[in-house]
């Protein structure tokens, strides 16, 4: 180089790094976004073929919603078992405790062996103590009616006065049995939980917070007044739960990262995820046979709704509860392949590819763990008596119970698993594609000055010598 040639470049050199970067993909227009948000805007053209992508995929959520949008939950007359009473709250106004022998109907001395389970309750309730709680019906149409009930030693809920109560009514009983305590009313302290929870988030996450419970809010609805209804009214619950988990990943995603970029990378990347996730669970659930019915629960169901397919219900549940673990999973790894491009912008998609990739593998070794342990933790009664029975563990996989549970965890996490190299690569080679050349038009800068390789060497060290030799490191 001459000795007339750094005064015109070496003054504006900081600003002039679009130039240097034309030679080898990077430029120091990418560093001016530093300061100004987390993430760089892409090129005109990447947004074109992203947009391209997701919005007939947004148009064909919409119209799904709008086809399959139920009027609301068919009705049904009461069956009086499980959840599907009518109900009312109360208030325990006073418990005595009084003879078990003198309250329960046989009076009679219990007979049998008293170390089985049946035999030492029936001992009990001759020789011990019962409660007789008096309880106040506090809404409906019976408000301020009184009824009493009889509490047994060993009945696992004792009532106490002034606890608030929910109680079943069955207007076919008899006047004195028409009213019964089903369960504690535990609203306040879960109200209470949910606020300190809302706090928490809106301290730590501040307007992201804010926009992540209204994602949640909104999640909410889509479940409660779509989903449900358009299953219980006899449409398909694998494109229903399709379609609210698609509306529900664009709506919470968009909502809590912002419309960009890098977010539609995260819901493609959702989006593969779950399609996969749909195919395993078809293939596995009707291969290994499974019903879906399961308890008494998705017993009551399918007796009040014959329509249902209850083994498309169970499909539809692994899709809708793998999909808020898919989101924290694709969003990460987008964000990562994002800082890795901002911190060298000189590395090309393979490099940020194996290095996103890493970060994926101690994310995706605890989240599997998560789920399994989840799924151990909600079955863990269940587990408890198959080893009070001293059951094989075949004995135990095979049963359907278990087997439901197990084929709901391994789809979801090897859905997991794929998220992670999907979206890995599908972040890598958005940000590589990139050129900075490309940016620097959209951002208003003009072409890359035609002398770029004479300015190489004058315009590279900041940035160039630095990121290579952090690539040799790694």
């Amino acid at each position: 180089m001459t000795p007339s040639q750094p005064p015109p470049y070496q003054p504006p050199e900081p600003s002039r790094t679009p130039g240097a970067g034309d030679g080898d993909g990077h430029g120091h227009a990418h560093g001016h976004s530093h300061g100004h948000g987390p993430a760089a805007p892409v090129s005109q053209h990447l947004r074109k073929v992203i947009a391209a992508i997701l919005i007939p995929f947004a148009a064909a959520v919409l119209i799904g919603l709008a086809v399959l949008w139920p009027g609301g939950a068919p009705a049904h007359e009461r069956t009086g078992v499980g959840f599907d009473r009518q109900t009312q709250h109360a208030t325990v106004t006073k418990v005595v405790e009084v003879s078990c022998q003198s309250v329960n109907a046989s009076g009679g001395v219990p007979t049998g062996d008293t170390s089985t389970a049946e035999g030492s309750s029936a001992q009990q309730q001759a020789d011990g103590t019962c409660k007789k709680a008096t309880i106040r019906v506090d809404t409906g149409d019976d408000k301020g009616r009184t009824f009493n009930e009889i509490v047994q030693p060993d009945q696992s809920r004792q009532l106490s006065e002034g606890q608030e109560v929910v109680v079943a009514y069955e207007p076919s009983a008899p006047e004195d049995l028409q009213y019964s305590v089903t369960d504690v009313n535990r609203r306040f302290p879960m109200a209470l939980l949910a606020g300190i929870f809302a706090l928490a988030v809106v301290a730590v996450g501040r307007l992201r917070g804010v926009m992540a419970l209204v994602a949640l809010a909104i999640s909410f609805l889509v479940l409660n007044f779509f989903i449900l209804p358009a299953i219980l009214q006899g449409s398909n619950p694998l494109v229903v739960a399709v379609v609210g988990a698609s509306a529900i990943m664009l709506i919470a995603l968009y909502l809590c990262h912002g419309l960009s970029a890098r977010t539609s990378v995260a819901v493609l990347g959702t989006l593969i995820s779950l399609l996969l996730i749909g195919v395993l669970g078809s293939v596995f659930i009707g291969w290994a046979a499974l019903t879906g019915n399961t308890d008494d629960n998705t017993g009551l169901i399918h007796g009040l709704y014959p329509g249902i397919d209850m083994s498309g219900l169970l499909l539809a549940g692994v899709i809708i509860g793998s999909l808020g673990v898919l989101d924290d999973v694709t969003v990460t790894q987008t964000s990562a392949v994002w800082e890795l491009h901002e911190a060298n912008p000189s590395t090309g998609w393979r490099g940020l590819y194996r290095a996103g990739i890493r970060i994926g593998r101690d994310h995706i070794a605890s989240v599997v763990n998560t789920l399994v342990l989840a799924y151990a933790g909600a079955a863990l009664p269940l587990l408890l008596l198959f080893s009070i029975a001293q059951s094989g563990v075949g004995t135990v996989a095979n049963s359907e119970l278990v087997a439901e549970e197990i084929v709901r965890t391994l789809i979801g996490s090897i859905g997991l698993v794929a998220s992670v190299p999907v979206t890995t690569a599908l972040a890598a080679l958005v940000v590589s594609a990139d050129r900075p050349t490309d940016r620097a038009r959209t951002q208003g800068h003009g072409p890359a000055p035609a002398q770029g390789a004479g300015q190489a060497p004058d315009a590279r060290p900041a940035a160039g010598r630095g990121g290579r030799g952090r690539r040799r490191k790694r």
